[in-house]
């Protein structure tokens, strides 16, 4: 029996058990490839992104499936982490258990998020769009327990068979029962304070009727230290099958409360050159272990979206209240007629909240442009600590440095909607046809409160910091508030939105099989209407925000929103995609196929704020993105010996904005690339790797036209995964290795972050049948990668002071699980 591992993210790869029909009519002579010689799994049905289920070794697109060793294997710490695994996808997991910049395949990651890949939960998006502003589509998702296999499609099909998902798709799927029993298992932080419980169960109520509960709860710091239990709470998941002759009918539910702490750039010391840059710590504040992040920075007083105050408990960080029910059927209505249905209602709100640092300098020279602002008057002003053991004593840091903070505080009032797909599939013979129609809502409905602190830079609970008068001796800041916006960057910020976004996307796809040869195409079409209002700041003089009856300093200028002034959105725009592409199987073992693909991206909330003109409406060049791709891929398994290589070239249209930098976009780009999965299975030993190399450019930048030809910024050319490891049976012993060569800071290709390589090891131990022992670590030498940063480049010879985010440092951690 296969060695199972104790992992909290441990699931086991296999499709759903109510297809095995479709498998098995999918599968050919390659079904006889014994398990142990089908290393990397062809033999496995892709039901992703995918108009029929089809084995791997079948289908016409490059897809990966993560299961039981490969997911665990990584130790991840997060979802994010687990993307790490599969060829073409560019993971930057350094913000925390959500908010990952998520690229593939050369598409560009402008503004964060994961604009041309969609997340998907059992066939539907977690998020209409990927990269909605301080609501990134990981941020809404956890990987437990209940997850079965992810499956991820990259390119191909993802075009025409999803919505907003040109660049691929990644799919989680849930467990449901199909697998009578059960798991428990405990696990906790040795070097990090973490504590989470993992539980999952599945059984039959019937003949024709089963179900499927679990999720977790978790407490603990996280991974870096923020001095408070700053990852803290729950997910619970559950469905009820009911099988029929015919088919099947299944509902789910999930409810996920959780806070998790969200990792925004932080303080870093950088020294060399541009080209030979050393990235390192500063005094009392450790790039791989510190965070901003303060229990003496817990909570701030201020206004909300309505311009009422209220206090915001910044402990929330990244807070996901999230509540789905759906529905999932699919039955024969007659002799090689399918119906499939899917629909899920999702009620989606919480909080993203972060201290950012917007500079990070000399202590005297920010705090005397603090004093100028508040009072008119240059000059010298003094600094004491507001709070902490050296509250009200001066402020003498050691290393002579404060941090201007903004808090990004926003309010999810509403990101809910509904999702509904449903189609028709008919054999004809060698060929078979599928119709459907998409329909489906997202709501974007949030408000942004930004204010400003000073902070001194220091990764154990940092304190805040008041500027004093020195004539007076009557400080000018309020517990470190020097104002209620963020007059250092114009006071841009404050922003409510209210917009609401519906797709109908009729789809068809045909597929022929002719002998070894199959070929198929599909084509889409869609619409989105976006309708709704969104208001900006408005700056007011003297207004009493603590209702005191006295005008301070920081309530002189202060930054409301505009809810009087609203302006509209109000649009429709269209457009077509379509994929065409074939494989030809030569043998049991060997395959190639050719595929080529045009698709869209609607841009959403991206666009407000700068794009859309007074009367609401959208010039379709801004309102869609396109990207054309071009796929030759090899299949082979030989033994114990898997290997899946695909070519690519992809052009991309981009229009974007960057809330940190408060920059818009309007390019294209090129890119082209080899990716490699390979596996090997021989005895006690395994290997499973992963490389991708990328040629990527800018080849139009219609805003900043010197950045043409330029590597886009955090475009590494090679990154790679490597998995060794001896199975024993009763023991389990191995690395994770993730690597990447150097890639630039910004576009404009100055700055560089070199190189690095991350090595995880785990060992897992089985002294019982029910019983398994696991210990791995995250990061085990402490190596140092920087994955992204908000300057572009330092001057050589001198001390720079960035705002960069590297992986985190080492963690170790230790599980317990119980089958029954």
């Amino acid at each position: 029996m296969k060695f199972r591992h104790a992992l909290a993210f441990g699931v086991a790869l296999s499709a759903f058990s109510t297809q095995a029909l479709a498998q098995e009519e999918a599968q050919s002579d390659s079904s006889e490839v014994a398990a142990e010689d089908d290393a990397l799994g062809f033999n496995e049905i892709i039901v992703t992104a995918s108009p029929r289920p089809a084995n791997k070794l079948q289908s016409s697109v490059s897809v990966s499936a993560l299961g039981a060793e490969a997911i665990a294997d990584a130790a991840p710490r997060t979802t994010a982490e687990i993307f790490r695994q599969i060829p073409g996808v560019r993971s930057e997991s350094t913000g925390g258990d959500g908010n990952a910049n998520i690229a593939v395949r050369g598409l560009p990651v402008a503004s964060g998020g994961a604009k041309f890949l969609q997340l998907q939960e059992d066939g539907l998006p977690v998020m209409q769009f990927g990269d909605i502003a301080f609501g990134n589509a990981d941020i809404f998702l956890r990987a437990d327990q209940t997850v079965q296999s992810i499956q991820a499609v990259r390119g191909g099909s993802a075009s025409t068979l999803a919505s907003n998902a040109p660049g691929g798709v990644i799919n989680f799927i849930s467990k449901n029962g199909s697998k009578e029993g059960g798991t428990i298992m405990a696990t906790v932080g040795l070097d990090y304070e973490d504590y989470r419980l993992d539980f999952n169960y599945g059984a039959s109520l019937g003949e024709n009727t089963r179900f499927n509960i679990g999720g977790f709860w978790r407490e603990g710091e996280g991974p870096r230290r923020v001095g408070y239990n700053g990852n803290s709470g729950y997910q619970i998941k559950a469905n009820l099958t009911q099988e029929f002759d015919s088919g099947y009918i299944r509902i789910y539910a999930r409810h996920l409360n959780d806070r998790a702490v969200g990792y925004l750039p932080m303080p870093m010391l950088v020294t060399g050159s541009n080209s030979d840059p050393k990235f390192q710590s500063f005094t009392n504040f450790n790039i791989l272990s510190d965070a901003p992040q303060s229990a003496l920075f817990t909570s701030a007083f201020g206004l909300d979206g309505q311009n009422n105050t209220r206090t915001t408990d910044i402990r929330d960080g990244m807070h996901p209240l999230v509540t789905t029910v759906g529905l999932e059927a699919e039955f024969e209505l007659a002799d090689g007629l399918k119906l499939e249905e899917r629909f899920r209602w999702s009620d989606i709100s919480g909080r993203f909240v972060s201290p950012f640092p917007s500079e990070v300098g000399g202590a005297a020279a920010i705090g005397n442009s603090v004093g100028e602002l508040l009072t008119g008057t240059a000059g010298s002003y003094d600094l004491v600590y507001a709070n902490g053991a050296k509250a009200g004593q001066a402020f003498n840091p050691a290393n002579g440095l404060l941090m201007r903070t903004h808090l990004f505080n926003v309010d999810i009032n509403d990101f809910g909607g509904f999702t509904n797909d449903i189609k028709l599939s008919k054999e004809l013979g060698s060929a078979t046809v599928t119709a459907g129609f998409y329909k489906a809502r997202q709501n974007i409905d949030m408000d942004w409160i930004w204010d400003s602190f000073l902070m001194e830079v220091n990764g154990n609970n940092a304190a805040l910091v008041d500027v004093v008068d020195p004539v007076s001796g009557n400080a000018l800041t309020s517990n470190g508030l020097y104002a209620y916006g963020v007059p250092f960057w114009g006071n841009c910020c404050q922003r409510s939105y209210d917009a609401t976004y519906d797709i109908n996307a009729p789809y068809v796809a045909v597929g022929f099989e002719l002998d070894a040869l199959t070929v198929d195409g599909s084509i889409r079409y869609d619409n989105v209407s976006a309708r709704g209002s969104y208001a900006g700041p408005l700056q007011a003089s003297g207004f009493d925000v603590n209702g005191d009856g006295t005008i301070q300093p920081v309530e002189q200028s202060v930054s409301l929103i505009d809810n009087g002034n609203p302006m509209p959105i109000n649009y429709d725009v269209s457009y077509w995609s379509w994929s065409i592409g074939a494989n030809y199987q030569f043998s049991d073992n060997a395959a190639v196929f050719a595929r080529a693909s045009r698709g869209g991206r609607a841009n959403a909330d991206r666009l407000l704020f700068g794009v859309v003109q007074p009367d609401g409406s959208v010039r379709k060049a801004d309102a869609i993105d396109y990207v054309d791709q071009y796929e030759l891929g090899l299949k082979y398994r030989a033994g114990g010996f898997g290997l899946f290589l695909t070519g690519f070239y992809a052009k991309t249209q981009e229009q974007n904005f960057e809330a940190t930098s408060q920059r818009f976009f309007d390019r294209t780009y090129k890119a082209k690339g080899l990716e490699l999965e390979a596996a090997y299975r021989r005895g006690i030993f395994d290997l499973r790797a992963g490389a991708t190399w990328t040629d990527a450019e800018i080849s139009k930048d219609n805003i900043t036209p010197a950045n043409e030809g330029n590597t886009p910024r955090r475009q590494a050319k090679f990154v790679y995964q490597l998995t060794p490891a001896l199975d024993f049976d009763v023991a389990r012993v191995g690395l994770n290795i993730v690597g990447t060569t150097k890639a630039y800071a910004q576009d404009s290709n100055e700055l560089i972050f070199p190189g690095y390589r991350q090595v995880n090891a785990f060992v897992t131990f089985r002294p019982v049948d029910s019983v398994e022992l696991s210990l791995n670590a995250n990061n085990l030498f402490n190596a140092k990668g920087i994955t992204e940063a908000e300057e572009g480049s330092i001057v050589s010879g001198a001390n720079n002071y960035i705002r960069a985010r590297s992986i985190n440092g080492r963690t170790v951690s230790a599980s317990v699980r119980f089958d029954f």
